[in-house]
């Protein structure tokens, strides 16, 4: 089966086991990348065109009013045609409860009917939160599998390959 995965994740200061931290690379693209190398998958980030402050406070501040008002930020691009990929591992980072806006943004304008979805996120606690009822509601013609919540960026590999594996 070919397979991609399309993640969004955010480096800069990020909260991260009770503290402020500046992340090099965020969280859910460390783990993207890892199963991308197990799965010998290509790799598609989504970036926001106009991204969230790289101040902590600041991008709280603007993801929570984005998720409040329900708005989608524009995305600097979306994947190319996706008919060739059979599984679509799809990561983000778990904001308030479900995915960043941009997430919803991207499945709202794909195409996924008939894929098999397989969500992975990282969280500081809250796991996956209602992000599966989410995906399962913006695609419903895909075959939405269990998902796998990473705190911060740490997993045991072999959880991983069970979970692809599955």
């Amino acid at each position: 089966m070919n397979s991609i995965v399309i993640f969004y994740s955010r480096a800069g200061c990020n909260y991260v086991n009770g503290e402020i931290k500046n992340l090099e690379i965020g969280n859910t693209e460390i783990i993207a990348r890892k199963i991308a190398e197990l799965t010998n998958s290509e790799i598609f980030k989504i970036e926001q065109l106009h991204p969230y402050s790289n101040d902590y406070s600041e991008c709280i501040d603007e993801a929570k009013r984005d998720q409040r008002l329900e708005i989608r930020p524009e995305l600097k691009e979306f994947p190319n045609s996706l008919k060739e990929y059979d599984v679509i591992f799809l990561g983000f980072p778990n904001f308030w409860g479900t995915m960043p806006m941009a997430m919803f943004n991207l499945l709202e304008n794909i195409n996924l009917n008939d894929k098999i979805i397989k969500p992975f996120c990282s969280h500081e606690g809250s796991g996956l939160g209602r992000s599966i009822e989410d995906i399962r509601r913006l695609c419903p013609d895909s075959i939405v599998k269990e998902g796998f919540a990473i705190h911060g960026k740490n997993f045991i590999e072999e959880d991983l390959k069970n979970w692809i594996n599955k």
